[in-house]
């Protein structure tokens, strides 16, 4: 026989209106409560029937997650941080992927908007005007993006690309070239304005704009020996993988004549010859942290709450960045 809400509320001693509380609003019920109700639930082998909640709370009990490109090994790790924190807090996610596609973004949320309570955009490429519509009308938390009065979780880019220009700049490097992404990625904006501000003892060679792909990177490796720079930032490590691409077809030795610099540490940037010099940002911490916002945004009766967090990241230092030639 199934157990029900009443056989919970009887062993926790609690009445069964508080069950429902600790299990669909915990931030209703006092910790010590809520723990009770959680651990006894458990230990009967209750679990909530989601159409029920629904009807009792109004709630679909679904978070949904538009991210642009799944092909990109940067967003897996997100996605990842996202699903965990969902579970935990008994939320099912709906994923979308809109190829990097800025047209579609919109759309995308405008749907999914119907069968969620909330949504994560995860470096989404539209306009800052065209996301304040969307958060007017759908509960938003935006990971790797920032605009005013909406909340968000980014990287430290500032000290991102200290930790970057000091690792060069200590190895003699004064002429540093950067393979800027996608005019619309505000990561892109961002990490270039981070890095103006650390560049003032060298001469920064920007190239660009390119696709933020394998493919992109190839394409720009011509460019970068052009500019006659000793070292170059990519956009992120498919960028810098094309350009190590390139330079290896080209006969050009990587960190010998030129070091290379990534952004985001994907698995691959480790695996690959010579080993890519990266910056790490928290990928799956940023998903994690984009569902705790997400949460308070719901259960809070304000949803012009703009909680920010910065995450911090790390510099990988390995076999692709060297002393300047000789």
């Amino acid at each position: 026989m199934a157990v029900t809400i009443k056989d919970v509320a009887r062993a926790a001693g609690v009445s069964a209106s508080t069950v429902t509380r600790a299990l669909t609003l915990p931030e209703l019920v006092h910790p010590d409560t809520r723990e009770r109700v959680r651990r006894t639930a458990a230990s009967l082998g209750y679990h909530p029937n989601r159409a029920a909640r629904g009807l009792s709370t109004g709630r679909t009990g679904n978070i949904g997650l538009l991210v642009p490109d799944l092909g990109n090994p940067f967003f897996p790790s997100v996605v990842k941080g996202v699903q965990g924190r969902a579970h935990e807090a008994d939320y099912a996610v709906f994923l979308a992927d809109t190829d990097e596609d800025s047209a579609a973004e919109a759309g995308l949320v405008r749907r999914l908007s119907k069968q969620v309570d909330g949504i994560v955009l995860c470096s989404p490429r539209m306009p800052d005007e065209e996301l304040r519509t969307l958060v007017a009308d759908t509960p938003v938390v935006l990971v790797n993006r920032r605009i005013a009065r909406v909340p968000s979780v980014t990287p430290e880019f500032p000290d991102a690309m200290r930790q970057a220009v000091s690792h060069l700049t200590a190895l003699g490097h004064r002429r540093i070239a950067y393979v800027a992404g996608p005019r619309s990625s505000w990561a892109n904006r961002e990490r270039l304005r981070s890095l103006k501000a650390a560049a003032t003892e060298i001469e920064l060679v920007e190239i660009g704009n390119v696709m933020p792909q394998f493919e992109g990177g190839v394409a720009a490796a011509d460019q970068v020996l052009a500019s006659r720079a000793t070292a170059v930032i990519g956009y992120n490590d498919l960028v810098a993988l094309g350009l190590l691409n390139r330079f290896t077809a080209r006969g050009v030795a990587v960190p010998g004549d030129i070091s290379l610099l990534g952004f985001d540490d994907i698995p691959l940037a480790a695996m690959v010859h010579p080993s890519l010099t990266t910056v790490a940002l928290p990928k799956e911490q940023s998903g994690r942290a984009g569902v705790d916002l997400l949460l308070q945004l719901l259960a809070g009766p304000d949803r012009s709450t703009a909680a920010r967090r910065e995450l911090p990241t790390q510099l990988m230092v390995r076999h692709s960045t060297g002393p300047v030639p000789a």
